[in-house]
């Protein structure tokens, strides 16, 4: 009983330690803001969109690479998704992982989540040509937080301010949610306000709430890929994406 005890509450001054490392690497110099943002909303997406940086090691991140490997490297990159939302890539889901990576899933959950992530984690392999366009996700296939690391290569995500009462999906209707995921929103830059954030590798980003339902999110094709006025050049890239429940 004394191990136990003793194995559970160096579990929770790890998981501390998880959280307060992250709350230390700020996103400030991460995010660049374009037109005029209402100051409440900007602390809003300043709270619920973040990104800690380099939150796994190179180490970590080759033993991530080597579990994944094999399986995606069969797998054929497509160029016409079910709905349009991506271009140039393959992906799949994994439940079991090595008992090293799921260390590094059990991080991500305490730092980016407030109780159980789907045992289902998503894998997205993109092509250094591949994109991903602007769209809301759907309220149907998670919850209210979506968290990433980034492999291989740096990239630029976009978030750009749509208005929730057309296109956040409130769950009322199954045709309603189909018809809201299915038509992406036009990412609007004129008259309106939006942040460029670069995602460097080895990098975890947490997109929840306000960022999560009130804006598209898109990674930049190269060609227009920049991040405070230098281009960012996209190689293929891998993010593990875990996700809470709907």
């Amino acid at each position: 009983m004394v191990i136990q005890y003793r194995g559970e509450l160096i579990r929770q001054i790890l998981r501390r330690c998880h959280r307060a490392v992250a709350a230390t690497k700020s996103s400030a110099g991460l995010t660049s803001f374009h037109g005029v943002w209402p100051s409440a909303e900007r602390k809003d997406f300043e709270q619920d969109m973040r990104i800690v940086p380099d939150f796994i090691s190179e180490a970590e991140e080759k033993q991530l690479h080597e579990e994944i490997e094999p399986y995606m490297s069969r797998l054929r990159y497509e160029f016409d998704h079910w709905d349009d939302a991506i271009h140039g890539f393959r992906e799949t889901e994994r439940k079991k992982w090595y008992p090293k990576n799921r260390e590094l899933l059990e991080r991500v959950r305490e730092v980016a989540f407030n109780g159980a992530i789907m045992p289902y984690v998503h894998i997205l392999d993109l092509a250094a040509d591949g994109v991903i366009k602007p769209h809301v996700d759907s309220v149907r296939y998670c919850g209210n937080t979506i968290s990433g690391i980034s492999l291989l290569s740096d990239s630029v995500m976009r978030l750009v301010r749509i208005d929730p009462q057309k296109y956040q999906q409130n769950g009322s209707s199954d045709s309603a949610e189909d018809t809201a995921y299915r038509q992406q929103p036009a990412a609007l830059l004129e008259n309106n306000f939006y942040a460029d954030l670069l995602l460097p590798r080895r990098s975890l980003y947490i997109m929840s709430h306000t960022a999560r339902y009130n804006f598209t999110h898109e990674i930049l094709a190269n060609e227009h890929s920049k991040f405070l006025g230098n281009p960012v050049t996209k190689t293929r890239r891998i993010s593990i994406i875990c996700r809470n429940e709907p």
